[in-house]
């Protein structure tokens, strides 16, 4: 398949996606992406918020996943054993109701710089899209960050538009 859409056409514009500095707390950084991405037509699932130096400089990315991760209380993450915790049951409902208690709220105070996934995978404006979509496939990405000269930070690119782009062509 000879496709020849570019990065560019789908690209998204820095300021036109929410962002933080590395300093917020993940209690901000709820706040801001709540306000910013849920519930509104602008972004949809997946979201991610991208975290900045003082320079503006790209430092990472922050999924859902990540900010409930870092919300986790200590004792889910003590053990990767699935039997450990009830699958059904009063067991069950109690772990529920505590899950995201005081511990939780104290975690929220926590530095997003601590849980953000490092941005490590780029693309430039006239890359083609099958280029950010195997970075994205290959590297377990939702979002990509595009680069202008292999410095500016210029964009991004949503692996939800990739995915609209390469299957229409499919369809066609």
């Amino acid at each position: 398949m000879s496709y020849k859409k570019l990065v560019k056409d789908l690209m998204i514009d820095v300021f036109e996606y929410p962002h933080v500095p590395y300093w917020f707390t993940i209690k901000q950084t709820i706040m801001i992406l709540k306000k910013s991405l849920i519930g509104t037509e602008k972004c949809f699932y997946p979201v991610a918020i991208l975290i900045f130096d003082e320079k503006y400089n790209l430092l990472g990315t922050l999924s859902l996943k990540d900010l409930m991760r870092g919300l986790e209380p200590r004792f889910m993450r003590a053990t990767t054993d699935a039997q450990a915790y009830p699958k059904e049951g009063p067991e069950l409902a109690l772990i529920w109701d505590t899950l995201f208690n005081k511990e939780s709220k104290d975690l929220a105070e926590k530095p997003v710089s601590e849980i953000m996934a490092p941005a490590k995978f780029f693309v430039e404006p006239d890359d083609p899209i099958t280029k950010a979509a195997f970075l994205m496939i290959h590297n377990d990405l939702i979002l990509l960050p595009v680069l202008e000269n292999k410095k500016k930070f210029v964009g991004l690119v949503r692996l939800v538009e990739i995915f609209d782009e390469i299957s229409d062509a499919i369809l066609k």
